[in-house]
């Protein structure tokens, strides 16, 4: 980085900031047989580091210490770090990059325990730390082809052995076509990732893992909205497995974008470890965005982890609404209106209900971060779909996600998450909104992954806010929630009542 701002001016713009809340809740246990009354401080000081000022080094960093206090529960202390920074760099024009990301949270253990944040109950929650270091080049061919190198060392650190700790280097190359090709397109692709997965409590338990793919593109635009594309290739994997773990893949598909506000991409095909579809479509009118993508692929928990390590969102105001949009370069926001960059952690601490749903519409952060940290190898099948509507003051919109996680070791046993979300806003001045927002999940898992037993939770969810911005920088909200969980498992139902205030503050 130091190479590159040699040639463009850097500088950095550092905002601090400070957020702090108050929770009341008549059961901070989430039990049934006991629940407590608590009442919950927090308070968290942090920054934002951002780059400015050159196209060649872009880099930002946000950090926060929360402190929390539980009296009435089980009057305990907290302190818990979060981090997110991602940044990019140009170190030889046009040639030469460096990506690199690292991500601190507090995350789900079980997907079984207390689904409370780290706040309100920790018992079900474990510090993970993930970063990721990568170089690659870039070149054109002339107009003939583009070529794309990159290694990248990673890896995943779990607070009391939640899961494997785990260490991966990985190299990926791609040949694709150039301008020269009008209609026609084609690439070739290969991947190696090897990973070391260490677990202190099972030193025995401890493997590495290999991943290596090879394959061949190529597509042909039949109209300027219409276009083809197959794929061929194969996998020469090694991991623990009762299942085949190799094998050749093949996959056909479509792209139709009949406008610039619709476009659907559908695909099917076959891996070895059986058939495979994928299907993303979007569309926007004046009102309303529709969204929905369907994925299948091999995966685990570090990996879940490391693809979030270095997201980060922009708040764009629409209407009555604010959207919070994904972007893959931190420092360049959406439009010159939107607020951040923001990383995922300061969004669940930030957002208001009805924002967090419409999060959840558009690119399903709660699907993200409520997985819980299972180990092992797992093919992942994973449903998003949503739709949101702006009508002046008045923004509503419900979401969906359907995932699917069968762990290779286990026969293909599975869990399952399905979940609806609602939500309603209606902005009853240009500072002040009230939110609803109303949720079901129900969380299921095989008699392997669940203690012998098949286990089947419903969770329903109903929070109702209201938030309102002081000054351009000073912002607060109240919260109402009530929980409850159905379980088919002994003493895991329970009903929670809380209300929380918060406040926010930018320096």
């Amino acid at each position: 980085m130091a190479f590159a701002s040699t040639a463009h001016a850097l500088d950095w713009r550092f905002e601090p900031s400070v957020s702090a809340s108050a929770t009341y809740t008549d059961n901070a246990n989430q039990s049934e047989t006991d629940p407590e009354d608590a009442l919950i401080l927090s308070v968290m000081p942090g920054f934002t580091l951002s780059s400015q000022g050159s196209r060649r080094v872009r880099a930002t960093l946000h950090y926060g210490l929360r402190g929390v206090a539980r009296f009435g529960e089980d009057d305990s202390t907290d302190l818990n770090h979060n981090l997110g920074a991602a940044g990019n760099a140009e170190l030889i024009e046009d040639f030469l990059f460096i990506d690199g990301s690292a991500r601190i949270s507090q995350e789900l253990i079980s997907l079984f325990g207390t689904p409370a944040d780290a706040d309100i109950n920790d018992s079900n929650r474990a510090t993970v730390g993930t970063y990721s270091i990568s170089p690659y080049i870039k070149k054109r061919l002339g107009t003939f082809a583009n070529v794309q190198a990159r290694y990248a060392t990673s890896g995943a650190i779990f607070e009391n052995q939640a899961a494997a700790d785990s260490s991966a280097n990985s190299f990926s190359a791609a040949l694709t076509s150039g301008t020269r090709f009008d209609d026609l397109s084609w690439g070739l692709n290969y991947s190696i990732r090897k990973a070391e997965n260490r677990n202190a409590a099972t030193p025995d338990a401890n493997a590495d893992t290999t991943f290596e793919r090879a394959s061949a593109t190529v597509g042909y635009a039949l109209t300027r909205k219409f276009r083809v594309f197959g794929t061929v290739g194969r996998d020469w994997n090694d991991y623990l497995s009762a299942s085949d773990i190799d094998g050749s893949s093949y996959s056909v598909g479509f792209g139709w974008a009949p406008t610039r506000r619709t476009s659907v991409e559908a695909s099917v095909g076959e891996r070895y470890f059986g058939n495979t579809y994928s299907f993303s479509g979007s569309h926007r009118t004046r009102l309303s965005h529709w969204t929905v993508r369907y994925s299948e692929d091999v995966s685990d928990i570090t990996q879940q982890f490391l693809e979030q390590s270095g997201r980060t969102f922009w708040k764009c105001p629409i209407g009555g609404l604010n959207l919070y949009q994904l972007v893959t370069d931190p420092t360049q926001p959406p439009a010159s209106n939107c607020e951040g960059p923001y990383a995922p952690f300061e969004l669940i601490s930030l957002a208001s209900p009805e924002e967090l749903a419409n999060l959840a519409t558009n690119l399903a952060l709660r699907g993200d971060i409520g997985l819980g940290t299972a180990s092992g190898i797992f093919i992942i099948k994973s449903l998003i779909a949503g739709v949101s509507w702006d009508i002046g003051r008045l923004g509503f919109g419900l979401s969906a996600r359907d995932t699917r996680r069968l762990y290779q070791l286990f026969g293909d046993a599975e869990d399952h998450v399905r979940g609806l979300t609602g939500f309603v806003s209606y902005r009853m001045s240009p500072q002040t909104t009230a939110s609803s927002a109303l949720s079901f999940t129900r969380t299921s898992a095989d008699p392997l992954l669940a203690g012998g037993t098949a286990r089947e939770d419903d969770l329903i969810s109903l929070s109702l806010g209201l938030n309102h911005r002081f000054t351009d920088k000073l912002s607060g909200a109240l919260t109402f929630r009530h929980t409850e969980r159905d379980s088919n498992a002994a003493n895991a139902d329970y009903k929670e009542n809380s209300i929380t205030a918060s406040a926010n503050m930018r320096f």
